[in-house]
């Protein structure tokens, strides 16, 4: 196997292999009470992100010089209270959350940026979070609670394949074939649900072509390539906040 090869497998099996080696850190022989600790934390961890993943979806909009006047958040996550303080929230979403009134202008960058800013946490908090639970042994109650905070966190861009990476992906390859087919609308593959997207363009009356599957298809695996990119470029960053940390 040649070096870039070697390379890829690697960043490929990067997120197991923390994964499991967080877990054998902290669960150095069965215990009830430390696998129940990782799944309330996980809980506590999911219920805190999801409306701050939304939010920071709206902020990355904002900062970039889009509009947004619709954000859709489930009752369960606090859309009440969050309402009162962002006039821009709706309670009630068919989803955890999701940005539904947004304009960025025609500005591929904003969008973009209103897609990638809630993973700036997997980057700077999640991953960092998730690696620190190896090197904290000698208390492993502490690292099965810090396990099931970060697995929300670490693993979102994964989670978010069929979602916002998809919408990513889709971003950068619909303007790239617009470059030599400009007749192409640029919104025909560009979706936060893939699967919504799927259904709309092939199982039904829409028209789907042989360029839809192919544009759709190359979308998904530049999500996939988009989501370990990130993955890598978090874990570059816990290992230089670790080891700081050592010294």
């Amino acid at each position: 196997m040649d070096r870039p090869l070697r390379r890829a497998y690697r960043m490929l099996k990067l997120p197991v292999d923390d994964y499991f080696t967080a877990l054998t850190a902290c669960l150095t022989r069965f215990n009830v009470l430390h696998v129940l600790s990782i799944a309330a934390a996980l809980a506590v961890a999911w219920w805190v992100y999801v409306p701050i993943h939304e939010l920071l979806h709206a902020c990355g909009c904002l900062l970039t010089g889009g509009e947004v006047t619709r954000l859709e958040i489930d009752p369960l996550y606090g859309a009440a209270w969050l309402q009162q303080i962002f006039p821009f929230v709706a309670v009630g979403s068919s989803y955890a959350g999701q940005l539904t009134g947004f304009d960025t202008h025609g500005n591929d960058l904003t969008y973009l940026a209103t897609d990638f800013l809630p993973f700036t946490l997997t980057i700077l908090i999640g991953i960092p979070l998730l690696r620190w639970v190896a090197t904290d042994r000698q208390k492993p109650l502490r690292g099965c609670l810090a396990l099931g905070a970060a697995i929300p966190v670490a693993y979102a861009p994964f989670i978010s394949i069929p979602g916002d990476y998809y919408e990513m992906g889709s971003i950068l390859v619909s303007r790239l074939v617009a470059l030599w087919s400009p007749s192409l609308p640029l919104a025909r593959w560009r979706s936060d649900d893939l699967f919504k997207l799927v259904g709309e363009l092939f199982f039904s009356d829409a028209g789907a072509s042989v360029a839809d599957a192919a544009g759709v298809l190359a979308s998904w695996l530049v999500g996939i390539v988009l989501a370990f990119v990130t993955y890598w470029i978090g874990a570059q960053f816990a290992g230089l906040v670790l080891r700081d940390q050592s010294r």
